[in-house]
């Protein structure tokens, strides 16, 4: 049957949804943020200008942060820049919040699965749904299946090929094959490796190799294996070529999200960024344009007062 990962534990578990690059790019767009909103904010607040500096960006930064986990923070943004950049905050609190929870959710629901069956017993007693199990049509597994498991019913999913057999399982098509053990044990070490033998043996039987009937050689065949057999050749063939084993003893694969599924919402909200700076530019520019005017009337009044 497929594989069932073999996941430890992890006490930084919930670290394992984003890739540690992508906790660093994280981390740089809050400290990042905290400075903007400092710059973006502190112009236009007397009160915030009479702080200090890393006290306003203490609070900038626990802003930013509470924005981006969809909490929230007692800091009143006043300008339509700060504005602004509390919209892309949203946006990126949006799509990392729902992309780590799912992560998170997917990753511990596969740390306690569980094979559904532990041997041949199970799937007599129907833990696994009939048309879920392959079975190799015209093999001994089909014999087998139809007098031992449910007597003279192909409700088995049927497969026509080795090659149907372990894609089918790998699919999702069945949940369980029964094949013999050699091959079996061969293919799910070396070749399907997200495919696992579950349970012992069955079903045993005697060591033999498919001759025509009456074949001349045939008793001198069987003395010849039977020695093989008992000098513990053939149990040397089974460790070489069967025994043998390419395929890792785990299936933990990493399934955390990197900068390159996302860096399109960082590349959007470094957009952001940018446009609050040239709102707060332009805030600037008009706040001198102003005070550059009342001067200038200023300076006519005084000129007018002046000449007469």
């Amino acid at each position: 049957m497929r594989k069932t990962p073999n996941v430890r534990f992890d006490p930084l578990a919930f670290l394992k949804p984003y890739t540690l690059s992508l906790w660093l790019l994280i981390f740089s767009t809050v400290i990042m943020t905290g400075i903007l909103i400092c710059l973006l904010e502190r112009e236009k607040d007397q009160k915030r200008r009479k702080q200090s500096i890393m006290n306003l960006y203490a609070m900038a930064v626990w802003y930013t942060f509470g924005n981006i986990i969809g909490f929230g923070a007692d800091f009143n943004i006043r300008t339509a820049s700060g504005h602004l950049l509390t919209a892309g905050l949203y946006l990126l609190c949006l799509v990392l919040v729902a992309s780590y929870t799912a992560n998170l959710t997917s990753d511990l629901t596969v740390a306690k699965s569980k094979n559904v069956i532990s041997g041949i017993d199970d799937i007599k007693s129907g833990k696994i749904p009939f048309n879920r199990i392959g079975i190799f049509i015209g093999t001994a597994s089909e014999e087998f299946y139809l007098r031992e498991i449910y007597s003279d019913n192909r409700n088995f999913y049927p497969l026509k090929s080795r090659k149907e057999m372990y894609d089918s399982l790998v699919n999702n098509l069945i949940d369980v094959i029964i094949n013999d053990a050699g091959v079996a044990e061969y293919m799910t070490n070396n070749i399907y490796c997200n495919a696992t033998l579950i349970g012992e043996d069955f079903d045993t039987s005697v060591f033999s190799i498919i001759t025509p009937k009456q074949w001349l050689y045939g008793q001198d065949l069987d003395v010849h294996i039977l020695s093989l057999k008992e000098s513990g050749v053939l149990d040397d063939l089974r460790r070489t070529w069967f025994q043998v084993k390419k395929c890792s003893d785990s299936l933990v694969t990493s399934t955390a999200i990197g900068i390159e599924s996302l860096i399109g919402l960082f590349i959007i909200f470094g957009a952001i960024c940018i446009l609050s700076l040239l709102l707060f530019a332009w805030e600037k520019r008009k706040i001198f344009f102003e005070k550059s005017k009342k001067l200038d009337e200023q300076i006519k009044s005084i000129s007018d007062i002046s000449h007469y």
